[in-house]
């Protein structure tokens, strides 16, 4: 469970430092928009109040507490699930980056009221008008490898610890 722990706190730091740097030393909430390297990756200023691509967000206080209280419950059940699982390095990674993805959006909630999303990347000739942040790439990854990375990892040694036996 360390290994949930260490890269939950990494990623959950790595979120919050980038988001203080751009929003508040780069002045990005005045700015709105800077552009680094267009139009490939460009800093755009959104808060979303909802899920993804603004879902769920219709600007309520009592939306906003239970999109944390999903966040949260599903940190705690993703924990409980990787260690009950015994689950492999690969999935304790993916557990921890999903966790401090989750946590670093609810921090968000609870200082803004909305998650700052400032990450925008286009490409050939398609301009992208949605904006996201180090934790959703988190969560996005973390739950791709959770996916990959649990479950029939048995290699069959159920079936044969329950006294299963091949028939011919």
């Amino acid at each position: 469970m360390r290994t949930v722990f260490w890269v939950g706190f990494w990623t959950f730091l790595a979120d919050q430092a980038s988001k203080w740097v751009v929003v508040h030393w780069l002045g990005l909430s005045r700015r709105l928009e800077i552009d680094v390297f267009p139009p490939f990756l460009n800093l755009r200023m959104a808060w979303n109040q909802g899920i993804n691509f603004g879902l769920f967000g219709d600007g309520s206080d009592v939306m906003r507490w239970v999109l944390m209280a999903v966040a949260l419950v599903i940190s705690g059940a993703v924990i409980w699930w990787v260690h009950h699982e015994k689950a492999g390095l690969w999935a304790r990674i993916a557990a921890g980056l999903l966790v401090g993805g989750a946590l670093g959006n609810v921090v968000d909630r609870l200082l803004y009221g909305a998650v700052a999303d400032f990450l925008n990347m286009s490409c050939c000739g398609i301009r992208n008008p949605y904006s996201f942040n180090v934790a959703d790439i988190a969560v996005f990854a973390g739950a791709i490898g959770l996916v990959l990375f649990t479950g029939g990892q048995d290699g069959g040694k159920k079936s044969a610890k329950h006294g299963d036996k091949k028939t011919t």
